[in-house]
């Protein structure tokens, strides 16, 4: 009786710490406390249940989120990432833990991983690992999924795609040729919400195709379109009808972009400021920050020195009354004299949009 009570009070103390770091900034708090912070979250990776591994990995994302792109963030994450690995490529670990896992990896890896580094390698490669196993075999089939595992391959997918953002030209064409074909494939998948994260990663290896190169062509970009074009136009009356929807809407969007590089532009506020998500790596950045620190997104856009530099917002503009001014100060001062930060700073410039504005 004691251990279970020890487990979910572990569990309301995570849901707690993840409450926190996302409707909040409280990088003072942890630049004293973080070594403690990751000792317990890797504690609860390793020796936690299913349900208390999820929600560790979750909290470990929101800390690189809280501790930003400077050498803290680097540190908790070379610490974590190898424990959040092993659970995402464990077969025997649940469901549940190992999409977590593979959120977190993907969040943790942009915001603290140095370009085509090591970290950014083999993070990308145990991503692959996983959603790989939903590409076709040599006779072209699609394998059939078990429970759970289509949620699973998207959150690697959506993950790996994130980490593509920040690869260098030599390697996103290696990239492109291998895994365009067979994410086409997986069109056909039976599971809607993993055909969405294949459309959408779809449409974002050919806008960086199309970054590097203007003459960019997917070589079976006919019968990509015409792939494309059914699931817009999907009638099935055995899906949901909300599932048809959204999946329609998707795929008229990426159909689209495909065909004539038109992309449905999207304006995020929050205060008196917004962003445009006006591009579909802007689009992934912009949701992999939302999935983490959920309806949190906007108070971090707000007053987040890290998510203000990745969107080229520059200093925060208004502080309300729970944030004081000198902490913020603080952080900025330290966080833009990292070298490390600025490095990295480089590295996502190109999700920077100019039209950051004030409303």
């Amino acid at each position: 009786a004691k251990c279970q009570l020890d487990a979910k009070t572990r569990l309301a103390a995570l849901d707690s710490l993840g409450g926190a770091f996302s409707s909040k900034l409280v990088y003072d708090f942890l630049l004293e406390r973080r070594l403690t912070v990751s000792d317990c979250l890797e504690r609860s990776l390793r020796k936690g249940g299913g349900e208390e591994q999820a929600a560790a990995a979750t909290v470990c994302a929101q800390l690189c989120v809280q501790l930003g792109g400077g050498d803290e963030g680097e540190e908790g994450f070379k610490i974590l990432r190898p424990v959040l690995s092993a659970i995402m490529i464990d077969g025997c670990a649940s469901v549940a833990a190992r999409q977590s896992c593979a959120r977190a990896l993907g969040m943790c890896c942009y915001v603290s991983a140095a370009e085509d580094g090591e970290d950014l390698v083999k993070s990308m490669s145990h991503l692959e690992s996983v959603f790989t196993m939903s590409y076709p075999n040599r006779e072209g089939t699609l394998p059939t999924p078990n429970a759970g595992t289509p949620g699973l391959h998207g959150a690697a997918l959506h993950a790996w795609a994130l980490l593509v953002t920040l690869c260098p030209a030599s390697r996103l064409t290696v990239l492109l040729d291998l895994h365009l074909p067979k994410l086409q494939a997986c069109l056909e998948s039976s599971d809607v919400n993993y055909r969405i994260a294949v459309g959408e990663t779809i449409a974002l290896l050919v806008e960086l195709g199309r970054d590097i190169d203007r003459e960019f062509e997917f070589e079976d970009s006919d019968t990509l379109c015409e792939s494309l074009k059914g699931l817009a136009t999907d009638g099935n009356k055995h899906r949901a009808k909300n599932d048809r929807r959204k999946q329609r809407t998707i795929f008229r969007e990426v159909l689209h972009y495909i065909e004539n590089e038109d992309f449905s532009e999207e304006k995020i506020r929050f205060g008196v400021e917004g962003i445009y998500i006006d591009s579909w790596m802007r689009r992934r950045v912009y949701d992999a920050f939302k999935e983490v620190l959920e309806s949190g997104v906007r108070h971090h856009l707000q007053f987040n020195p890290l998510l203000r530099d990745i969107f080229g917002l520059g200093p925060p503009l208004i502080l309300d009354s729970s944030v004081k001014s000198s902490k913020i100060s603080r952080f900025e001062k330290h966080l833009f004299n990292s070298a490390a930060f600025k490095a990295r700073t480089k590295l996502r410039n190109k999700v920077r949009d100019k039209r950051a504005d004030v409303m």
